[in-house]
């Protein structure tokens, strides 16, 4: 998952030098880069569900895409931010990043960093990030809070959400995990193999649910792998304990362009996934201290 870089109030975020030690298609558009970070003496100290940032001013292969941008935009081009899909505990730090679409009339701009993530054979090459951040992590007393935890996933929103189960898993939290995963088509699911191990080998504590927006062959379908957008039906399935869960929701919401879009035509801005998630939510009375939420679009 990433986004433009926006600030945390968290401690300060630290510089390291990383190398990428092996890159990992997950899906036709979709890699996760394993990365060596230089700490020097000191451990690296983040929280699963946390993100990276990296620059694209450093790459010279984009410096003029960089230029045209900021001159259309009027701006520097800011870092980009990345969620982290590993864990604390893991040997690598790892973000997974999707080559995101230029959709004419859609999109305002091309993507800038992500192309070359994905698609640059960057095996081998050394680049600066800076971390770690977010507050889209578990809070320290979260099994006094709930014995309960539903991830609402879509597309590359799986990413901080799959490093937080692992975590949990590993420090042996006294949690359920419900994972209710949205994607167009079983070919655009990230980590499905690694989410059905982890459900195999915990089946009392992960359950993984999927839905399909545009899977057109029905062999697909089943308990565990549903049609349509996520519904509130589905959510009134999934959590028969709405008054005691927590609920952390990653995916696609109304963007600022999309906002301006809206107030230059006069109409509503679309609901993506986050709005509509969260309205589903909502009405079935859960309140917002119940919710975590992180956006990107």
């Amino acid at each position: 998952m990433s986004a433009e870089a926006t600030p945390s109030r968290a401690k300060r975020p630290v510089e390291y030098e990383a190398t990428v030690t092996d890159l990992r298609m997950e899906t036709h558009d979709t890699a996760t880069l394993l990365l060596e970070l230089d700490s020097g003496a000191a451990p690296l100290d983040y929280k699963a569900g946390q993100f990276i940032n990296i620059d694209p001013h450093q790459f010279r292969a984009l410096a003029h895409q960089c230029a045209y941008l900021q001159e259309q935009k009027g701006r520097k081009e800011p870092p980009r931010s990345y969620s982290l899909a590993s864990a604390p505990h893991e040997r690598h730090v790892a973000i997974t990043v999707k080559d995101e679409e230029f959709i004419s009339g859609v999109t305002r701009y091309p993507p800038l960093l992500s192309p070359l993530l994905v698609h640059g054979r960057l095996v081998g090459a050394k680049l600066k990030v800076t971390g770690f951040m977010g507050p889209y992590v578990l809070p320290d007393d979260v099994t006094e809070r709930t014995d309960h935890v539903l991830h609402v996933v879509a597309g590359s929103g799986a990413v901080p959400n799959f490093a937080i189960v692992k975590d949990a898993l590993h420090r042996g939290l006294k949690l359920r995990h419900t994972f209710l995963a949205s994607n167009k088509t079983w070919g655009d699911v990230l980590y499905r193999e690694e989410l059905a191990a982890l459900e195999r080998a915990a089946p009392d504590r992960v359950r993984v649910v999927h839905t399909l927006t545009r899977e057109t062959d029905e062999a697909k379908y089943g308990p565990r792998v549903r049609k349509g957008r996520v519904a509130e039906a589905l959510l009134h399935e999934l959590l028969p304990d709405r008054d005691t869960c927590l609920v952390y929701v990653c995916g696609p919401a109304i963007t600022p362009w999309d906002r301006r879009k809206a107030l230059e035509t006069r109409t509503p801005a679309t609901p993506r996934f986050m709005e509509a998630v969260l309205g589903h939510l909502h009405e079935m009375g859960i309140p917002d201290k119940r919710i975590k939420r992180e956006a990107y679009g």
